[in-house]
């Protein structure tokens, strides 16, 4: 079965929406389809046996695509959907996939074109407007919010990625087919990391020999890297040597944090890597002895916590919505999302060892049970094999 997949992101960069993007198309492929991608210029190239890419031109005027809704994205959009619809019209395809704000693209061409349309929900579009700054403005929210209702509607069956973007359909679209499928770690295909990597590691990045405490994903401000980087003083008052290491995000976005990390006087107990290929994670995690996510506001489950289970490393969260649909205290030290409670969790987890190592491995049961690689092929063939 051929399907043209339309998804309006960098593919392939190192964040959510690319990744779970991938493993979708991954377990379309290993079941026999192709699949005909449409996406924008940027990102790495990837090779999969059964999938085409098809890029829009490249715009010289655009660089980087940031996290969320964008004038970049705006720009992007009109061409991706022009690319899509020359697409249909050179080939006869039966479905229609698509991504984000891609649902819309597919509740005007399906019907024309008649396709089955499955509709990719990474998130509430019109909370996700809110919780990335775009806007503020009440009617273009209240715009967003009803074409997320139409799309939802007008699909012919949602993956919804998490729990509470489950409810959120169910609540727009009560009648569609609707299918929650939580995303798998995106390290599981590589290699185990080789002994005395991780010691390599450190004397590269000039870590010492003291704990460390890993933070991987976006630097976008939901992100919660403010409350963090306020919460590094209170730790290095009890472990002078400790030290934090912050993997990912665009360059104007670092630049921003280090210079707060300067203003606390932190700044030598900070390190910035910036955007690393995903063969590195295993390495970075091999090094770290906790590992956080401070995520401040939003509800949808950061990508990066099923790594952090997988990885058997104990793991520091902030006690909201978006992680305590996967998480609890058993396998996850939950703390309240301010800097206070970011350091007395840390500090807990440093002070304890067998705690630490205690939570790891829960977390990494749990991980094996729910979210490896085998349970998101068994959850999406099933979709697929009911929706096609």
């Amino acid at each position: 079965m051929r399907i043209l997949m339309i998804a309006p992101q960098p593919f392939m960069e190192p964040r959510g929406v690319p990744f779970s993007v991938y493993y979708h198309i991954k377990v379309l492929t290993t079941l026999g389809h192709t699949v005909d991608l449409v996406t924008y210029p940027q990102g790495k190239s990837i090779t999969l046996p059964g999938l085409h890419i098809y890029r829009i031109p490249r715009l010289p005027f655009i660089r980087e695509v940031k996290v969320g809704p964008s004038l970049a994205k705006l720009v992007l959009d009109g061409p991706v959907f022009l690319l899509a619809i020359w697409r249909l019209c050179l080939r006869r395809y039966r479905y229609l996939h698509t991504h984000e704000e891609a649902g819309l693209m597919g509740t005007l061409l399906a019907p024309v074109f008649g396709c089955k349309h499955m509709y990719y929900m990474h998130s509430d579009l019109a909370q996700q407007t809110v919780s990335s700054g775009f806007t503020k403005n009440a009617l273009l929210l209240a715009c967003v919010a009803t074409v997320q209702r139409l799309i939802a509607r007008k699909a012919d069956a949602i993956v919804a990625i998490c729990p509470d973007i489950e409810t959120t359909a169910r609540r727009l679209a009560p009648e569609r087919p609707i299918y929650m499928i939580e995303n798998v770690a995106v390290d599981e295909a590589l290699p185990a990391v080789e002994e005395g990597e991780a010691a390599r590691w450190r004397t590269q990045l000039r870590l010492g020999a003291g704990p460390i405490v890993l933070y991987t994903g976006t630097l976008e401000s939901y992100q919660g890297i403010d409350l963090l980087l306020h919460s590094v003083a209170a730790v290095r008052t009890e472990f002078s040597n400790v030290r934090y290491v912050i993997v990912g995000g665009q360059h104007e976005q670092v630049a921003k944090l280090w210079l707060l990390a300067e203003h606390l006087g932190i700044a030598e107990t900070v390190r910035f890597v910036g955007q690393r290929p995903l063969e590195e994670m295993p390495s970075y995690m091999a090094m770290a002895d906790v590992l956080v996510s401070p995520r401040s506001k939003g509800t949808n489950t950061p990508l990066k916590l099923y790594t952090y289970l997988r990885s058997g490393k104990p793991v520091l969260a902030t006690d909201i919505l978006s992680h305590t649909q996967i998480l609890s205290s058993d396998v996850t030290k939950l703390v309240p999302a301010t800097p206070e409670g970011l350091a007395e969790g840390a500090l807990a987890l440093l002070r304890d060892p067998e705690q630490a190592r205690t939570l790891g491995a829960r977390g990494q049961r749990l991980a094996q049970m729910r979210y490896s690689w085998p349970v998101f092929f068994e959850k999406s063939s099933q979709a697929y094999n009911e929706f096609l």
